[in-house]
């Protein structure tokens, strides 16, 4: 086989990302996956966006990525979250036709003109001089190339678990990938293992409707993109349902059957999307927790319950889900399965998402110890960025806390590490006030080598029809001040001003320049707390810097600056563990360096 540029391992949300961003690079790619049917698929819930996961896919197209086209073209049902709360909070959500989203998603990557596909299984990598250089596969090849982007997902040596069934598995009836973590291990990499799981899926026709509540819509179906227009999608409804009692008896009666609590699992399951077990264990005062029953796609019969993940035998499951209102008489078409899965400490990676043990090597997605589709393919258009950087011979892409979401992700995950899957919450944002998702584009699209001229060209228009609504803005006279002052009023709104000129802006466009005039006194303010951050994330500390020859600083500090080895002073700040103190005298020796 020919050799490529760069070889991008595993066709899941991050691999996605991180083959086409080489790609439109102009690199010659390889995608290896065990299953090209495969390639994008929604393995658990079928939607995409939700709390900061929404501002996530925003980031992801700003840059130049393909999950919000992916999913404009496919949603059944869109949301906006928190619309009665403040616009730092608010974001996208839509339901996707799960198996439209996997077919455009492979239709996408078989068009990319510098991008080959092929199926078959990564088992070990092929290195020289702490670099690597090439992979080998299952099959026998051994494929060079000089850049590989790890993708595995919960495939790398996946096991899953239905009661005592267990099998090795990356998802129910799909093999695991096996032979490259024990490879990994082998090479010094930190291994270790976690665990997630998925709901049943049960039949439309066999449920009650009647018994659950509607959750309709909203009609206005934004597109997560800013290039993509108006979406034009039929709009299913999506329904609520509780458990009961009943249910959370059925549960504790059988917890001892439970793969979780009998010790077959040892990997640490997500602290915020917890199984349905783990819930009635954890709040025992609860008297019901609230399941949502979302359709799978348009061409399905399949529904997904949402807030019900179990590992529980299939007859204790089909047991305590008929418990539920609406779903007596249901028929369970997959049953919930738990998997466990092989994943690499995360702060073995520099913030380009490069591994410090092996040169040319980045990685992505869940095989860092995260959850998610959304923070997968963040994780993706990075990676695949850096490495096409890396091959320009250029400095990475290195996004800060206060740019983004995805900065904010990565630097945790390279900084604090994860013990647990990690997720995105706005709370993790300290600057999330300006990390808003209607300003993705200006924030990040002049920041990326990806963004297309298309791109690029859109968010200029943008930001001159946002000068020229000031204009008009400032033209507007009323009770003594002009349209500026007035958007300042916590009542006005730029739609109650009447200014007839508005009405050929986008209501987007708009909406952003009211919330800058809103919160502009907010924003100044964050704007001073981000110019301190960013001094000292500006104090680079140089990679040969000697932290044994400094007096001052405690013993634990010099062992966590010495393993994480972090890029600037502001990094070494976030390092868990590290005092204050021990940065000042940091800051004091890092000075008389530069100045000596």
């Amino acid at each position: 086989m020919k050799d490529y540029d760069a070889i991008v391992i595993g066709g899941g949300h991050a691999g996605i990302e991180a083959c086409l961003a080489l790609s439109r690079m102009k690199y010659r790619t390889l995608l290896i996956t065990q299953s090209l049917d495969a390639i994008g698929r929604l393995s658990c819930n079928p939607a995409i966006g939700g709390l900061a996961k929404g501002n996530l896919v925003r980031e992801i197209d700003a840059l130049g990525g393909e999950m919000a086209h992916l999913i404009d073209s496919t949603m059944i049902q869109f949301r906006i979250l928190n619309r009665r709360r403040g616009p730092a909070v608010q974001a996208y959500r839509a339901q996707a036709d799960k198996f439209s989203y996997s077919r455009l998603a492979k239709e996408t990557l078989e068009k990319e003109e510098c991008l080959e596909l092929f199926m078959d299984t990564v088992t070990d990598f092929i290195t020289e001089n702490g670099a690597v250089i090439g992979v080998v596969t299952e099959r026998g090849w051994k494929i060079r190339c000089r850049v590989v982007v790890l993708t595995t997902g919960t495939f790398m040596n996946g096991r899953i678990f239905i009661g005592d069934f267990d099998a090795e598995s990356g998802r129910l009836g799909e093999p695991s990938a096996k032979g490259l973590g024990d490879s990994l291990r082998r090479m010094g990499f930190n291994v270790g293992r976690m665990k997630t799981g998925t709901p049943a899926r049960v039949k439309k026709s066999s449920l009650d409707f009647s018994r659950l509540e509607v959750q309709d819509g909203d009609e206005d179906m934004r597109p997560f993109s800013f290039l993509d227009g108006k979406i034009e999608r039929p709009s299913l409804k999506c329904y609520i349902t509780y458990t009961n009692e009943r249910t959370h008896q059925i549960i504790r009666d059988n917890i001892h059957l439970s793969p979780l609590y009998g010790g077959k699992i040892v990997g640490k399951g997500p602290r915020y999307c917890p199984s349905i077990e783990d819930k009635v264990v954890r709040f025992p005062d609860r008297e019901r927790h609230q399941i949502f029953v979302e359709p799978e796609g348009v061409g399905t019969e399949e529904m997904y319950l949402n807030g019900l993940s179990s590992s529980l035998p299939e007859r204790v499951q089909h047991e305590f889900i008929r418990t539920l209102p609406g779903l007596e008489h249901c028929e369970i078409m997959r049953p919930a399965y738990a998997v466990e899965y092989d994943y690499l400490d995360p702060l073995d990676l520099y913030p380009s998402l490069e591994s410090k043990r092996l040169r040319n090597l980045y990685i992505a997605g869940q095989t860092n110890g995260t959850s998610g589709y959304e923070e997968a393919a963040a994780q993706g258009i990075i990676a695949g960025i850096n490495a096409a950087l890396r091959l320009d011979k250029k400095d990475p892409l290195i996004l800060k806390r206060s740019d983004s979401y995805i900065g904010v992700l990565i630097d945790d995950l390279t900084t604090k590490g994860t013990k647990e899957p990690y997720r995105m919450f706005t709370s993790r944002a300290e600057y999330r006030l300006a990390l808003r998702n209607d300003n993705a584009d200006s924030r990040l699209t002049p920041l990326s080598p990806l963004a297309s001229a298309e791109r690029k060209e859109a968010l200029e228009e943008k930001l001159r029809s946002m000068d020229e609504i000031r204009e008009l803005l400032k033209a507007k006279k009323e009770r003594g001040k002009n349209g500026l002052e007035l958007l300042r009023e916590p009542e006005v709104t730029i739609d109650s001003l009447n200014i007839s000129e508005m009405e050929r802006y986008p209501e987007e466009t708009k909406e952003e320049v009211e919330l800058d005039l809103k919160y502009e006194g907010y924003l100044k303010r964050q704007d001073r707390e981000i110019e301190r951050f960013e001094k000292n994330e500006a104090l680079a500390i140089p990679s040969s810097f000697d932290y044994d020859s400094i007096d001052g600083i405690s013993k634990e500090a010099i062992e966590k600056f010495k393993a994480v080895r972090p890029l600037n002073v502001g990094q070494a700040s976030r390092i868990s563990g590290v005092r204050v103190s021990d940065i000042a005298v940091l800051q004091v020796a890092l000075r008389a360096k530069k100045n000596g």
